[in-house]
């Protein structure tokens, strides 16, 4: 049973590595920045990824539109998620179009995207990476092992280097709720007043 041990020990590993780089910090600050300028201009965040990473994509969105820690003002996040959606241009286009699609529906120009892939290379989140620099949305890419080919493609790139999906996937969420926080604390100072 000393796999439980490991697994803990691992993802501790990881996130020390990770805060001992500066540019991760600053990486993650200029993602904080951009999304708090997008809503201090009206305007919206995407997000999308595959199997674990739409999961996380899915509670990135709920997390700004619902709340995080308190109640405050909803913030526009859209999941492109949606089952019918994604079935529609699969089936109509091929799957490395069911992002791209959801974005020139839903995508205006000042809006940010986040974009999953624990991988940085699959197609459907670059081809939504690629319509989304045509249309001036912002991207900030959550990223694994070596960023893969997204990690040049986006605004912000925020690398796990870790091997696996699972243990990417748990320092994504934790850099997830880091954003959020980042977030609420410029746009809603009053709630984290002690």
């Amino acid at each position: 049973m000393n796999f439980i041990k490991d697994n803990f020990q691992t993802t501790a590993r990881q996130i020390n590595t990770f805060i001992s780089s500066k540019s991760n910090l600053d990486n993650m600050e200029k993602a904080i920045e951009i999304i708090v300028k997008a809503y201090k201009s009206g305007k919206k965040g995407l997000t999308c990824g595959n199997g674990g990473s739409a999961c996380d994509a899915m509670h990135f969105a709920e997390e700004l539109t619902g709340r995080f820690r308190n109640n405050r003002k909803a913030l526009p996040a859209i999941s492109l998620m949606d089952a019918s959606h994604i079935t529609c241009v699969a089936n109509d286009f091929g799957f490395d179009y069911i992002f791209s699609r959801g974005i020139e529906a839903l995508g205006n120009s000042g809006d940010y995207l986040i974009a999953i892939s624990t991988s940085g290379n699959s197609q459907n989140v670059i081809n939504a990476v690629i319509k989304a620099k045509e249309m001036n949305i912002s991207i900030i890419a959550l990223l694994g092992k070596d960023g893969g080919k997204l990690k040049d493609m986006a605004n912000v790139s925020i690398i796990i280097p870790g091997q696996t999906s699972d243990r990417i996937q748990e320092l994504h969420i934790l850099i997830i709720h880091t954003l959020i926080e980042g977030v609420e604390r410029q746009l809603f100072p009053e709630n984290y007043q002690v």
